[in-house]
């Protein structure tokens, strides 16, 4: 579904970021990408986003390689990739209701559609019951379940956490660990970029180990190992 061809990314004036990457990512599968903080996980997302492009190689996302989609293309094919981030990033003045529902509408969802999905969304992260609650009324771990509706409120083929445990206690972290579990075994593909070394292992799931832009370990049922 995803494939990494020879890819490498220079930022100027000489800083390699990533190189010679080669990476398949199958549909169905849960991939933890690993490594220290600058080994090239957050440049990998970029690149697979399209936030940005690759100095050489190419992405292809199925038979389509993303380097030639149209700039006004962009957000509708975006909308296949749901993403989590570590902050959280939701509006403040909105409740969890509203977060996700926002979210639709900024997509063009009609409202009948929003009525019916984002209780469905609530009812999927357990936290129908804190739909009328504004973020600073939710812990740290509701935040992010409520982040988590709002990336699959579009219903995407891939679901991006991009550390998305990094604020949490080890409590908050292992639900969010497991609600991504259950999201994958729904069928949608799940990248994991974490540093988290026992999130890694008890997942017991693929790895591919970066470290300084080269992939140096890749794993079907892998650790964190680091050389």
């Amino acid at each position: 579904m995803i494939k990494f061809k020879e890819v490498s990314k220079i930022y100027p004036p000489n800083c390699p970021a990533l190189g010679n990457i080669d990476i398949t990512i199958n549909e169905k599968e849960f991939v933890s990408i690993a490594g220290r903080s600058g080994a090239g996980k957050s440049t990998l997302i970029k690149l697979l986003i399209r936030e940005e492009s690759p100095s050489q190689g190419q992405i292809f996302w199925g038979k389509q390689d993303i380097g030639q989609i149209h700039r006004r293309d962009l957000p509708l094919w975006r909308r296949q990739i749901g993403m989590i981030f570590q902050n959280f990033r939701l509006l403040s003045n909105k409740t969890a209701y509203e977060n996700i529902a926002f979210a639709m509408e900024a997509g063009g969802r009609i409202k009948q559609d929003i009525e019916r999905d984002v209780p469905q969304l609530l009812r999927l992260v357990n936290l129908t019951e804190r739909a009328e609650h504004f973020p600073d009324q939710l812990s740290g771990g509701e935040k992010q379940r409520v982040a988590i509706a709002r990336a699959l409120a579009h219903r995407p083929k891939v679901l991006i956490a991009d550390e998305p445990t990094g604020n949490l206690d080890l409590l908050h972290t292992w639900e969010i660990v497991r609600l991504l579990i259950k999201i994958n075994e729904l069928g949608t593909i799940v990248i994991l970029a974490t540093h988290d070394r026992e999130i890694i292992n008890g997942l017991d799931k693929r790895v591919i180990t970066l470290e300084k832009g080269k992939v140096i370990k890749d794993d079907e049922q892998g650790k964190y190992i680091l050389f």
